[in-house]
C-alpha cells in the first residue's frame, strides 16, 4: 500500500477583505452580457469554512481518491465538528499514519474504500487503531 501523506494547513485567523467576485455567474455554455455584472468581495475562509476552530486544510500527496475527484497536490477542507457520515470522504488516522478515505459500512464491519481501481479497500479489523479526524468538505483544485 502506497503512504499518502497528507500535509495540515489552518485557516488564518485574519481580517482578510477577500477577492472580488463576479456575483452573476460565468456562463459555460453560450456567452452572456458582461454589462450587468455586480463586483462584490469574496473570502474563501468565510464560503468554505463552517467551523472555523476545527476546520483545517490539507494537501493531498498520492492518487488513491482520484476517482472521487481528490488528486494529487489539491487542497482539501476538513471539518473535524462534523460527524462520520456513512458513505462520506474522510481523513482518518489509521496505525499511526493520516489517510483520506470513504467510510463505507457493510455487514457490520466497517471498511476505507479508495476510489481508484488500483487501490485495495481497507477493512477495520478488531486491532486496527482508527480515528476518523476529520470529514472532507471541499476540494479545491488547480487546473493545469
Amino acid at each position: 500500500m502506497k503512504k499518502n501523506n497528507l500535509i495540515f494547513l489552518k485557516p488564518k485567523k485574519e481580517k482578510f477583505i477577500g477577492q472580488w467576485l463576479v456575483e452573476q455567474g460565468i456562463s459555460a455554455g453560450f456567452p452572456s452580457p458582461a454589462d450587468d455584472f455586480k463586483e462584490v468581495r469574496i473570502s474563501l475562509d468565510k464560503e468554505l469554512v463552517r467551523n472555523q476552530e476545527s476546520t483545517f486544510y490539507a494537501r493531498v500527496s498520492g492518487n488513491s481518491m482520484e476517482n472521487a475527484g481528490l488528486s494529487d497536490g489539491d487542497l482539501i477542507v476538513i471539518d473535524r465538528a462534523l460527524d462520520p457520515v456513512k458513505n462520506k470522504i474522510a481523513v482518518c488516522f489509521l496505525d499511526g499514519e493520516f489517510t483520506v478515505k470513504r467510510i463505507i459500512e457493510r455487514e457490520n464491519k466497517l471498511y476505507l474504500r479508495p476510489e481508484n481501481k488500483d487501490y485495495n479497500e481497507i477493512e477495520i479489523k478488531d486491532g486496527n487503531q482508527l480515528i476518523i479526524w476529520g470529514m472532507v468538505t471541499y476540494v479545491i483544485k488547480k487546473l493545469s
